[in-house]
């Protein structure tokens, strides 16, 4: 009983704070007209920079590829909080099933796909093979898309050294 709470709580907890630093934050967009009613793509983000990602995605509807692993639920979970679907798999466990689900996504539906390049395990901030295999099965132009704070926290002890903003301070989004 204690874990169903959990697992429900985590998500809701997740957007309350996601909805708190898009609103505490003076956001600045970079080339977001560019992809505005683009066709459809697959985003590109560093896993360091989950927190705020869901916010910026244009194009609707649309699949984020998301770790099988434990903590991925809440993600993925979180993600749905946001209209967001997944796809669960990774290069370390269910990558090809996972591929072969996103290219029948695009088949059957007008949609686009997200992905971090680096996750789950890294190297940190270095492009992975199936962020280009993806590319090819699917014929979806990949749209990078970063965002960053003037002031942050970064947790060293994790991997990819996640970033976390600060609230009240200056943020910018880029596309491209």
């Amino acid at each position: 009983m204690k874990d169903r709470f959990i697992h429900w709580l985590v998500p809701r907890l997740i957007k309350l704070v996601i909805a708190f630093m898009t609103v505490s934050i003076r956001w600045k967009a970079i080339n977001e007209n560019d992809f505005v009613g683009n066709e459809r793509c697959i985003y590109a983000f560093w896993h360091n920079r989950l927190l705020m990602s869901a916010v910026f995605v244009i194009i609707r509807p649309v699949y984020v590829l998301i770790s099988d692993h434990r903590d991925g639920s809440f993600i993925s979970d979180t993600m749905r909080l946001f209209d967001i679907d997944s796809i669960r798999g990774s290069s370390t466990r269910g990558g090809a099933r996972a591929l072969l689900q996103m290219v029948r996504k695009i088949k059957r539906e007008h949609c686009a796909l997200v992905i971090t390049p680096d996750g789950p395990k890294g190297p940190r901030e270095k492009v992975q093979m199936g962020t280009v295999m993806m590319a090819k099965k699917t014929g979806l132009p990949v749209c990078p898309f970063c965002w960053a704070t003037k002031r942050h926290w970064r947790v060293t002890s994790s991997w990819d050294h996640f970033y976390i903003p600060k609230p009240f301070t200056r943020g910018v989004y880029v596309f491209g």
